[in-house]
């Protein structure tokens, strides 16, 4: 058993402080954000030097675990990516090699080279393909699941629901030749039902938002880190997480 499944399987009888995880998107071009999803490139150099000053380094959200695991990691934070958009590769996959971070890809394997058709609004914004996720991995970043087509899950019957978690992770294990421990719940939507299929279908850990009354490593609340969150911002989001955010049962 891997220190992801060993922190996510402790169970109540291990509570520790809640995980300082940043949420982004895409990072590119951000004129047309009508979704408010995007940081420039630019921007996200600052935040990456920011975190680096205040002695504190982005991971992945596999490697915060194993690290919280074995009672360390007090001076890491956890880098998401969600969507899989095809400008993680080009915009900030070498932003965070030049500050030696990683981070995890949520992707979509039912979407590979498409686009962002959940989207009403706002710009159409291609998403990586096979060989794009192919990339990222043997750069070091985490793969995890997004589900296959970004549906909301607690809207979904039970055989879409058992297709969009497992199905999605076995898509991606296939692809990348590794295990696939991170699942994200598109649009931050989850319930006990999606909760408990995403456990099933093997996930070690679950990304959310803000979970409500749901606790634990199967919905770890995030921060959303977006194009106006300067030095200051960044302060108070990373100050106030902990302060407002109960404790995360089944982590040390």
């Amino acid at each position: 058993m891997s220190c992801v499944e060993t922190a996510a399987r402790r169970g109540p009888a291990g509570t520790g402080p809640v995980p300082w995880i940043a949420m982004y998107h895409s990072v590119g071009d951000c004129s047309d954000d009508p979704y408010r999803i995007t940081v420039a490139p630019a921007r996200l150099e600052r935040q990456l030097r920011w975190l680096r000053r205040r002695g504190l380094r982005g991971v992945s959200v596999a490697e915060l675990l194993a690290a919280r695991a074995r009672g360390e990691g007090r001076d890491l934070v956890g880098l998401t990516f969600d969507d899989g958009y095809a400008d993680f590769t080009v915009n900030a996959l070498p932003a965070l090699a030049r500050w030696g971070c990683t981070a995890t890809l949520f992707v979509l394997p039912g979407l590979l080279g498409g686009h962002n058709v959940w989207d009403p609004l706002g710009p159409r914004r291609p998403l990586l393909t096979a060989d794009g996720i192919l990339r990222a991995a043997e750069a070091g970043v985490e793969i995890g699941s997004h589900g296959l087509t970004h549906v909301d899950l607690t809207r979904t019957d039970d055989a879409e629901l058992r297709d969009e978690t497992g199905e999605s992770r076995a898509l991606l294990q296939e692809l990348t030749g590794t295990p696939v421990s991170g699942f994200c719940y598109p649009y931050g939507t989850v319930d006990r039902r999606t909760m408990d299929a995403v456990r099933a279908a093997g996930y070690g850990y679950g990304c959310a938002i803000d979970p409500d009354e749901l606790n634990g490593p199967y919905v770890l609340p995030r921060v959303h880190i977006g194009q106006d969150d300067t030095a200051v911002r960044l302060f108070l989001k990373y100050r106030l997480h902990r302060l407002r955010r109960r404790p995360v049962v089944g982590l040390r």
